[in-house]
């Protein structure tokens, strides 16, 4: 699942909604578009917005590169409303552009004012900051759901001003309007990492866990390379020590790109710093990965055609 936001500069807040929902027509109309909805726009405080929800990044691509979309754009520019960044995409699982920090709110019923207040003393308090840009805001008034992007220059110092006294201070008088803390949109490295914040902090995956991870598919895929890598580099009459280092590359690049992504699927839930956090999701987990640890070393024991040593004198 994709995100796709349009900022805009807070030129003037007369006619925003009309021409905003002309745009927002436009990407419900693209084939895989899920929803969109338009920012809270309230004294200038936050900035003018439109967020698009697509099932995949084909499809928020279809949209930000069409005609009509461009069309509204030029249109937009000529009653005021400029972009005041290209179009920021938050993809579901992957960290957030640099310098973006996007958090998922769940409203106490009837409490959407003390929320709206509390956001407006975060954003006043933020403004403060070097290298702050905007905040824009979305609000479900139905599902009292909300998502707020923070948009500063660089990681730095949006990470400045998440680990903040002011920002510390501020968030008391938001969580009093939630239904739990917030999230923010998590993101898993290639190396199996999670990142998210809890209770305005930030967590990451344990280290034991990521190691875990690591050693699951680092030991078959050395294995496997050794055994039908290694004779077509020996062949090729390749020294032993650039054998190992062209191996070695072929290993990280497929363990970056494919495998681990691939491998921690499974164990996304295992692998959250919150989520995952109990001790009996721990233990399942830990179980799991073991028993697969098990069955790769029977695997490689017992069957002599994966055994790369059984090749080395061929």
């Amino acid at each position: 699942m994709v995100v796709t936001l349009s900022v805009f500069h807070p030129a003037s807040q007369t006619g925003f909604a009309d021409w905003a929902a002309l745009l927002a027509a436009s990407a419900a109309d693209t084939e895989g578009c899920l929803g969109t909805d338009i920012s809270t726009v309230t004294d200038g405080d936050f900035e003018p917005a439109v967020a698009a929800t697509f099932v995949d990044e084909m499809a928020c691509d279809r949209w930000v590169d069409s005609a009509r979309r461009a069309e509204i754009l030029r249109e937009g520019r000529d009653l005021g409303w400029l972009p005041s960044a290209p179009a920021l995409e938050l993809v579901d699982g992957e960290a957030p552009p640099p310098g973006v920090g996007a958090f998922r709110h769940e409203i106490v019923p009837g409490r959407s004012a003390e929320f709206l207040a509390a956001q407006r003393e975060l954003t006043g308090a933020a403004s403060g900051f070097s290298g702050y840009e905007g905040t824009a805001l979305f609000v479900d008034d139905e599902t009292n759901t909300a998502l707020s992007v923070l948009r500063f220059r660089t990681d730095r110092q949006l990470s400045a001003w998440v680990s903040s006294r002011e920002r510390g201070d501020a968030l008391d008088v938001l969580r009093s309007s939630l239904t739990h803390d917030f999230e923010t949109m998590s993101a898993t490295t290639a190396f199996g990492t999670t990142v998210r914040t809890d209770h305005g902090r930030i967590r990451q995956t344990p280290n034991w866990k990521s190691a875990m991870m690591v050693l699951l598919v680092l030991y078959p895929t050395v294995m496997i390379l050794s055994r039908f890598l290694g004779p077509v580099l020996d062949d090729a009459g390749a020294e032993p020590w650039l054998a190992l280092w062209l191996s070695q590359v072929v290993s990280v690049g497929l363990m970056q790109w494919w495998l681990m992504p691939w491998a921690a699927k499974p164990f996304r839930r295992w692998l959250d710093p919150v989520d995952g956090d109990g001790w009996r999701s721990n233990l399942a987990g830990a179980i799991a990965i073991l028993a697969i640890y098990s069955a790769c070393l029977a695997l490689f024991a017992n069957v002599t055609w994966l055994q790369f040593w059984d090749y080395m004198d061929a």
